[in-house]
């Protein structure tokens, strides 16, 4: 079963993804698609840690949201 907040460990068939941005210090949100309608999200300083689970709209609505500029304000 998956839930919100499992191990992420517990995921073993899921491949993991990061952003090219990410740095060499591990400083880094990992995603794996884990069906037609769920995402898992985890970080990847804790691969065994606790992953977040989220819809595929979920997720679409984050991407296009961060692409559009509206987190833009917690960088600075």
């Amino acid at each position: 079963m998956i839930y919100n907040g499992m191990s992420a460990a517990a995921l073993k068939s899921v491949t993991w993804q990061k952003s090219q941005r990410s740095n060499s210090q591990g400083n880094c949100v990992e995603f794996a698609r884990l069906s037609e309608d769920a995402v898992a999200v985890r970080n990847s300083r804790d691969p065994q840690g606790p992953a977040l689970v989220y819809t595929l709209a979920e997720i679409e609505a984050l991407i296009l949201g961060a692409k559009d500029g509206d987190f833009d304000n917690l960088l600075c």
